[in-house]
């Protein structure tokens, strides 16, 4: 199995400009080292400096399904497309979305040949994001999200019930865990309940040494 780790930058300052690309290069070294697939998610605005400095996927942290138009202000998929941006978060617990507009933002990233990862935060959400044939759903309890504790310990019962419900609706659908996730115990408990990679964030991008960190992360796999 190929896991993937997706790296979310947030809002931070120890991942805007420079320092994102800082982050994404340090995720390009390990992902070589160690042969697991690595993306970054960097503020949009830092989408296309991160893209042009290293050769690893870049993640957009929020698309628009709108389309070309009158739409001041939205997210356009063909946009962040142009940046070097390969797929998007859609419908993180902290840019949460209707389910007309996730449909909407997955059809528009599927229609330009890029991944799109529905965030999700209990089992009926993941069964439901399932449905609409993402690349990735990732399942994050908003309690838990920054606060340390891994999800996969904290509530294992969430992610193996995702997955199930994922398998049951549409086998082709990944499953990422978040929330809570930084060391390597937190990663291997995550793919040991069924999840084929995870979302994380304030673990690696504010950590002393983000590339240490990023090794550890990997090191039980």
């Amino acid at each position: 199995m190929s896991v993937f780790i997706l790296l979310n930058c947030k809002t931070y300052d120890e991942g805007t400009g420079a320092n994102a690309v800082k982050l994404a290069q340090a995720c390009r070294d390990v992902a070589e080292n160690s042969g697991t697939n690595i993306a970054i998610a960097p503020q949009i605005p830092d989408i296309f400096r991160v893209a042009s400095a290293v050769d690893i996927p870049v993640y957009s942290q929020h698309i628009d399904g709108a389309g070309p138009g009158s739409h001041t202000g939205k997210v356009y998929v063909r946009s962040v497309a142009q940046a070097g941006a390969a797929g998007s978060l859609i419908n993180h617990s902290e840019r949460r979305m209707t389910l007309a507009d996730i449909e909407a933002a997955a059809a528009a990233l599927k229609a330009n040949g890029m991944t799109s990862v529905i965030c999700t935060n209990n089992i009926a959400a993941t069964a439901a994001a399932a449905a609409l044939a993402p690349d990735f759903v990732a399942i994050e309890p908003p309690e838990l999200i920054g606060s340390g504790i891994p999800v996969s310990k904290a509530d294992p019962g969430i992610v193996t019930g995702s997955v199930d419900a994922v398998k049951k609706i549409n086998p082709n659908v990944k499953v990422l865990c978040g929330a809570g996730i930084s060391k390597g115990e937190d990663l291997k408990a995550a793919l040991d309940l069924g999840a084929e990679g995870v979302l994380l964030a304030s673990g690696i991008v504010k950590a002393k040494d983000p590339k240490e960190a990023l090794y550890d992360l990997v090191s039980l796999i």
